[in-house]
This record gives structure tokens, sequence and C-alpha cells, in this order.
């Protein structure tokens, strides 16, 4: 007989009152949750990497309301992002502190479900945060036209849109652009990812950079370099590792690839951090 591979993703859906998030799980040990970016989806936190399971954790991703394929939502905010990820931790009856994480608008979310629930988090994993809680920051036109683009022109349009406004060298540009497009191709309601693009950049997951101080668990902030991801810039990350009052930041080098693009070394990184936190799947 085959030897199953316990690492291989087995999906599940979980019903709300407003919506059904879909995701999938792998590995056993200590869970780890991790949240995807605004218009992305479960497979772009650690691209399809199987490092986490294979040293012996319990990974669960999934597509946040209105994304990949979950259901749509009426409203969009991180308030009722981290509802859904309320509901997803019950569903798998996660026991016990547990470690979280996100990239972006996932980031976002694990600071609002931290703060929400103290001492329910073991270990925060935070990969190019953006939100300052600064109005100068928001750039709600550009979220906008995004919007827009997804609505009426569809993963092509969106595309477009993104690479316009990306100040990095050609090839750069191009492959993000690339990204974008096969992004934007996966989502089973694109209207619903509209509506998300309009709704969760005026959402506040948290007041001020000063409400982190009181998160006092280890913490793995990932920056990347402006070169090739303005989007997420590197001196917020910094301002997030600051203020956490256990953090450690990384980041890939200077002119590297993003490390937040790079699924096997951030979860090797991330394995590392949590090890080294006392977290590793001996500790339980």
């Amino acid at each position: 007989m085959p030897v199953l591979d316990p690492a291989e993703p087995e999906p599940f859906a979980v019903s709300t009152a407003e919506t059904v998030i879909e995701g999938e799980s792998s590995g056993a040990g200590p869970a780890i949750v991790l949240c995807h970016g605004l218009s992305a989806t479960r497979r772009y936190v650690v691209h399809g990497s199987k490092v986490l399971p294979r040293k012996g954790y319990r990974l669960h991703v999934y597509d946040a309301r209105g994304h990949g394929q979950s259901e749509g939502a009426d409203e969009y905010t991180y308030e009722k992002l981290a509802d859904d990820l309320d509901a997803v931790v019950e569903y798998h009856g996660v026991a016990g502190p547990f470690v979280l994480g996100g990239h972006s608008m996932g980031c976002h979310m694990a600071v609002t479900y931290a703060l929400r629930h103290p001492g329910r988090v073991s270990a925060l994993i935070l990969i190019g945060p953006v939100y300052t809680g600064d109005e100068d920051d928001l750039d709600l036109g550009r979220w906008d036209e995004r919007a827009d683009a997804l609505k009426n022109g569809g993963p092509d349009e969106f595309a477009r849109v993104i690479r316009s406004h990306v100040d990095a060298p050609e090839e750069v540009r191009d492959r993000i652009m690339d990204l974008a497009r096969r992004r934007a191709e996966l989502h089973r309601h694109p209207e619903a990812v509209a509506e998300a693009l309009r709704q969760i950049p005026r959402s506040r997951p948290f007041v001020s950079l000063t409400d982190l101080a009181s998160l006092d668990v280890p913490a793995l902030v990932v920056g990347s370099h402006d070169e090739f991801d303005d989007g997420h810039p590197y001196a917020v990350s910094l301002r997030y590792a600051e203020e956490l009052p256990r953090a450690s930041h990384i980041s890939e080098e200077e002119g590297d690839s993003p490390m937040s693009w790079q699924g096997g070394r951030l979860s090797r990184e991330i394995a590392t951090f949590l090890e080294s936190s006392g977290l590793g799947p001996t500790a339980e």
C-alpha cells in the first residue's frame, strides 16, 4: 500500500452565519495558523511549502472571506476577519496557545486576533506589515483603483494597474504583474474581492502601533526591502519590531528577491525562530 505523506493538505470548510471559509491543513503537531494578504489566497503565505508540516507542525491555511474558494459576505473589516479566524480555530479544536501569523492583511488580522484574545497566541509571525495607524499612509485611492480594475477589467486589468504603480526594474515589474494576474485568476468570486479591496483598507486592525506593546509573546517580523516590494515598506517592519516587546526582525539581503516570495526559505526561518523560542514540536 502507498505510504501517505502527512504533509499533504487536507481540505476543510467552516460555515459561519455570514460565509463559508475554505482552507486546508497538513502535518501533525503544534498548531500554526497563517493568513494571506488582501487579494491573495491561502497559497500565498508559504507558497505551498511543506517544510513546516514536515518539521512536525500542524499547519492551517485558509482563504479569507470573499477570496479564493471562500464565499463572499456583506462586510469586510478586520473585526469580521478576526471573527472568521475565531471560527477556523474553534473548528479545528486548537487546544492551548498557538502560533499565529500572516502576510500583509493577514499580518494585521493576526494582530487583531492577538489583541482580542490575550493568552491565546503563543507566538506571532508578522510578514510584510503595512498598517501604521497614520491616515496619511492609507492611500485609499490606490485600493479603489485596484477594485475598479478587478471588477470591470478582470485579472489582466488588475495586474496591469498593479504593475503601473511599481517602482522597480522592468523585469521585477513584469514578475509582479504576472504574480498579480495568477493570484486574481484563483478567485471564485472576484466581485467579492473587489469589495474587500474597497472596505478593508478603510478598516483599522488596531488604533496605534503603540498597541503592539501589549503583545508580550515571541514575534518574528519579516521585512522586505523596498527595491522589490515597496508596497510593504521595510521601515514599517522595523517599526513593528521596535514596538513589540519580544520581537526578532529578519529580511533578505538587499538586492535579493523578497523573503516573503520564497516559501521554503521563509518556512525554514519560521521553524528556526520557533525552536529558538522554545516552541518547537518537541516542546509540547
